[in-house]
């Protein structure tokens, strides 16, 4: 038994080796995470319950304004697209 296995690991070497080195042109660059923090949207979309997008806010100091609706949603597609978009919020 003891030769068997001996021959299996020879017929296994005799190939070369199986792990080839790695080499980069560059070495890796790695960034802490705590670093960069995601930067935050600078606009909100807003879509009512069927998933349709009712209109598109931009974002600034830190409030939301200048809301322009889509084509064919009303004043109260958007009202009721924020209650949605808050009552997402609540859920998370």
């Amino acid at each position: 038994m003891h030769t068997f296995v001996a021959i299996c690991l020879l017929a296994a070497t005799s190939n070369g080796p199986a792990v080839h080195a790695i080499t980069f042109a560059e070495p890796p660059v790695t960034k802490p995470a705590i670093v960069q923090a995601p930067k935050e949207p600078d606009s909100l979309t807003l879509y009512n319950a069927n998933g349709e997008r009712v209109a598109q806010c931009d974002k600034k100091d830190d409030k939301f304004s200048h809301c322009k609706m889509e084509p064919g949603m009303t004043f109260d597609d958007v009202m009721n697209a924020w209650v949605h978009a808050f009552q997402d919020m609540q859920g998370k």
